[in-house]
Order: structure tokens, then sequence, then C-alpha cells
């Protein structure tokens, strides 16, 4: 007997993973877990992702849902691991609690550099492990050093397939390999959550803008970035705009923002759920009101409106954005480098209204090269092996618009092309070298 051990962090999650199951990705098992881990800042004043509407219907997928939260209460999810020592003790209570017994265990995790998914995989050791991303940080490289006994028992990364033939990065180091999930798949889960909502307050047609994650930018800066949103929308003849907030924010309720609004003679709407405090999920939208144009910055949801349902998109704010995320490897740079590169700009009205689909073809053209280089400078010690790619690229391609996706001091520090003339790059490779430099600068202060 095998158990089978889905994890998952909100509503998107779990649906990503109810399509990988209608799919076939797993093989049949005896007994298919999905425990969910709410890693907000206060889970106790969240929603749980099992109360929220829609849930019922991927609930199914499975034969039992347990809370991660509840395991380890007090401890919050987010930041907590077991000590070496004591992981015997936790397999032994949570193979009790959750009646496994000596059963082998599956686990099919998020990202597992992040906190709950490092934590199940320490203590369910020796099993296979599958990861799964529901957005662009796949793309990307893996966000630190994973422990090689985590690592070596991953076998396959899902995701969306959100840029038609381009393979993401995410534990490369370790050989994993990614499987895309069908299209039909997604869209025919994001159809039953689309049942479980109201019927949406804006026309059909209407404009959707996805918000960026609140705390990114500061709180002027951001509130601007949402009011040249609104601008932008309406300079292109849009008279309906739908504000969708991050899934894990409240919805915006900035008296700027209307005004602006009033002040342009266009209607703003906010998604409803039919539960206080609980967003609807981009897609439910897509579903529903079929928008003539959807605006963001860097969420997954813009690429899959493109992607998945064929819907105009356009970007606002990724200058902003990839100037002021610190530090450069921060995960959410991938997510902003795609949009910016591969989607028009809400200034450029004609690139708006001629774009064209995001074709394997246009996808490799705009990222085959940039995203391997940007992952070597965000993760170097993690992916060595990016070193050739990056360096053809960036002596090939560093001009007045690509110098935005890097910083000059960084690709200082790894010898890179663009900084360090041709000639001298050995200097920095050299360690004897860069030791003597380190006592200069020491002497001379």
């Amino acid at each position: 007997m095998t158990t089978q051990i889905f994890v998952a962090s909100g509503l998107h999650g779990t649906a990503v993973l109810a399509a990988a199951l209608d799919s076939g990705c797993f093989a049949e098992s005896g007994r298919r877990i999905l425990l969910l881990c709410d890693t907000t800042a206060v889970p106790e004043a969240a929603v749980p992702a099992d109360a929220m509407p829609g849930f019922g219907r991927l609930r199914t997928r499975f034969d039992e849902v347990l809370s991660w939260n509840d395991a380890v209460f007090p401890l919050h999810p987010g930041a907590w691991e077991p000590r070496a020592d004591d992981v015997p003790l936790w397999e032994r209570h949570l193979r009790r609690a959750w009646d496994l017994g000596d059963e082998e265990v599956e686990l099919v995790l998020e990202s597992p550099h992040t906190g709950p998914a490092q934590a199940v995989a320490q203590i369910f050791t020796g099993g296979p492990v599958t990861v799964h991303t529901d957005g662009l940080t796949g793309y990307g490289p893996t966000g630190g050093k994973i422990p090689p006994l985590i690592g070596t028992r991953v076998r396959h990364v899902l995701h969306p397939g959100l840029l038609p033939g381009l393979r993401p990065l995410l534990l490369g180091e370790f050989g994993a390999e990614p499987r895309p999930l069908p299209a039909p798949a997604l869209l025919k889960v994001f159809g039953e959550l689309a049942d479980s909502v109201p019927e949406p307050a804006a026309p059909e047609g209407a404009a959707v803008l996805l918000l960026p994650e609140a705390g990114v930018l500061p709180a002027a800066e951001e509130e601007e970035l949402q009011l040249r949103m609104i601008r932008g929308t309406a300079a292109l003849g849009h008279t309906h705009l739908v504000l969708q907030p991050c899934p894990h924010d409240p919805a915006p309720s900035a008296p700027a923002l209307r005004a602006e609004a009033a002040r342009l003679g266009v209607e703003l709407t906010a998604p409803d759920s039919g539960l206080p405090g609980v967003p609807v999920l981009a897609e439910v939208l897509y579903e529903r009101l079929r928008p003539a144009l959807v605006v963001g910055c860097s969420s997954p949801a813009l690429i899959g409106a493109a992607v998945h349902y064929s819907l105009p998109v356009a970007r606002s704010g990724t200058g902003t954005l990839l100037e002021r995320l610190t530090p450069y490897e921060n995960p959410a740079r991938i997510p902003v480098t795609i949009v910016d590169a591969l989607l028009p700009d809400l200034a450029e009205p004609a690139a708006v209204s001629g774009q064209t689909p995001l074709t394997e073809a246009a996808v490799a053209e705009a990222l085959g090269g940039l995203l391997p280089a940007v992952a070597f400078a965000m993760q170097p010690r993690v992916r060595p092996d990016l070193r050739p790619a990056a360096e053809r690229y960036l002596a090939a391609h560093l001009n007045a618009r690509t110098w935005r996706y890097f910083k000059r001091r960084r690709l200082g520090s790894l010898a890179l092309p663009g900084v360090v003339p041709a000639r001298l790059a050995f200097v920095r490779r050299n360690a004897v070298l860069r030791r003597l430099a380190r006592r200069a600068r020491a002497l001379r202060r």
C-alpha cells in the first residue's frame, strides 16, 4: 500500500493538483491525502482553503483533507522545520495521528525550498517526491540549495505549461523532469470553480486589472502603479474595470482609485466570491467574463490569460518592479522578467491592439537565452552549469533594453560580460588574485 500526500497552500494550488489527477499524472494508490498549509502572516485570521467557494468540487479527488497548520500548532508553518534529532519523533507522531501505519509515503510538494514542503520532505524520508508549481517561478532557479537527501528524490516537476516550448529550470540541478499539465484539464477544473461563485457584477467583456502583490512596493508607489493601470486601460476605451487583487491580499479600497475612475468616467468593481474577505481566482473571471483586456505586472494569471484563454493582455509597472526588487535573487524577479520581455506595454496602444498569439517561436526568441542568464545571475551557486549560457547571452544581447534585467554590480561580481572586459575576466575567477585584492583593500583601510 502506498499513501500519496499532496501539499497545497491555497485554492489555486489545489486546482492544479486536481487537474494533475484528472490527467493521470499519478499512479493509483491506496489513499490520497490533501495536506493544506496556510503560510500567511496570521493564518488564524485567514479563511482556510477548504472553506472557499468551489473547494468541495476539488475535494472529490482526494480521500481525506488534513491541515499542516493544525499538525504543527502553535508553531508557524512558514518558518518551522524539525530539528534533525527530532525527525524520527515527528514521523512516528504523524504516522500515528494520520493513521499511516508502516505504509510507503509518496510526496507531492510545492517548491521544496519553502518551509512546509521542506519540513514534510524531511519528516517522511525515503519515498519519491513530485514537485508542483502553479506559477512562473518554476521557470527560474531553485531559491537556494536543497539538501541532497531531498533533491535527489524529486522525479518530476509539474507545471501549468504557461510558456509553450520552454523548459522550467526549477530543480534542474537534480535532473528533475518537467511535466506540463494538459490545458484542457486545467480549464475543466477552473470551469468547476467558476460554477461555484455568484454571477459577477461586471458585464461580459470588462477589462480585468491584476493588481501587484501588496508590500512589494512602498504604499505610495503601489497606489501610483494602480492609478497608472486605471489610466492606461481607460485610455484604450474600456469603461468597466474589475480590480483583481493578489489571491492572498484583501480587496483594494483606496479612495484615490475610485476618485480617479470617476474623473475618467469609468466604473470600478471588485469580484465577489460570496464569502467576505475571500477573493475570486483570476481564472474564474476569465471563465465568466471573457475580458476584453487583462492588465498586470507579474501575475502568472496574466500569461495564463494569453496562453490558455487567448485573451488580449498588457503589462504595466514591470520596469519599476525590476528596479526595486531586492535582493537580486528575489524569486519574484523571474515572473516580472517574463512578463516584461514577452507582453506589450499598456502605454503602447498599437502594440496592445496588434499583439499576436504567444507561439513557441515567440517565447523562445524572447526568453530562450534571457532566462538562463538571469537564473545564473540570481543563483550562481545553485546552477553553475548555466554560466556558459549566461556568458553567450550577455556577450551578444546586452543593450539598453536588456540591461533592465541585470544589475551592474552583480555582473561584475560574477565576472560576466558587460562590466569586466573579456581579457580581464580571469581575474575574478582566480582565487589567489582575489585574496591579494582583499588584503590590499584591508591595508588601504
